[in-house]
């Protein structure tokens, strides 16, 4: 759909289409796969804001000589989230006494409304990965379904298949005031997609594969993890 990091998969989603594509089954399938990843991760909406790995309350932590690189990329992650998230109402900020430039960052009741919060259990500390999230996606029809061979050369990277490519339009229901009013400075640091509007249709696509028994399969399927990968707009 975009070219954001997907970090949650979703379990496999088999169809039993054969040759010819019902577009409505299709349609009913891609819908299916955001409203359950939605439920099973119970995650606030299928767009969200990634901020870094942070639990709140939070006190801002200098950079230090021996930081690894994953913890550099981390505050300076951090550095640009929280304060537009501040900005837009959902963190309070306060300064640290006697230490200037560096804050004490916390939720506000806005922010606990939208905030989702995965943890990373895989290292030897627990990651508090956290964003925000919001807006429902709503399909409105398929509009097309194109197959391709792919593949083919040497390698078990490079193994034939089919793929199914299933373009369809949607609407997004439920966007906050705080997305549509902030959307400059959110389109400023997270400009891999623009805040999704009211009353707009969008375009997107999913890739299937083809199974030798002809049943279709999707795995990635899942909300959108943005990253902040453009600049931090300074308030007016």
């Amino acid at each position: 759909m975009f070219k954001l990091t997907k970090l949650l998969t979703v379990v496999m989603i088999s169809s039993a289409l054969f040759g010819c594509y019902d577009k409505g089954k299709l349609k009913t399938i891609i819908q299916d796969g955001y409203d359950n990843a939605r439920a099973n991760t119970q995650a606030k909406g299928d767009f969200c804001y990634y901020l870094g790995s942070v639990k709140f309350p939070y006190t801002d932590e200098p950079l230090l000589e021996d930081d690894i690189r994953w913890t550099v990329w981390n505050k300076g992650k951090l550095a640009k989230t929280l304060p537009l998230f501040t900005d837009i109402g959902l963190l309070t900020r306060e300064p640290v006494a006697g230490q200037p430039g560096l804050y004490h960052y916390d939720l506000t009741e806005l922010g606990r409304e939208y905030q989702h919060m995965f943890i990373d259990l895989r290292d030897v500390e627990p990651i508090y990965n956290n964003a925000f999230c919001y807006g429902i996606i709503k399909l409105d029809k398929v509009t097309d379904v194109e197959e391709r061979e792919v593949g083919g050369g040497s390698g078990n990277a490079n193994t034939k298949r089919t793929e199914i490519y299933v373009d369809y339009n949607y609407h997004v229901l439920d966007i906050p005031e705080w997305a549509t009013n902030s959307q400059d400075k959110l389109n400023a640091l997270y400009p891999q997609t623009e805040v999704r509007l009211n009353g707009r249709i969008y375009p997107a696509t999913q890739t299937f594969y083809k199974r030798r028994d002809g049943n279709l399969y999707q795995d990635s399927l899942s909300y959108l993890v943005i990253q902040p990968a453009g600049k931090l707009l300074e308030s007016e």
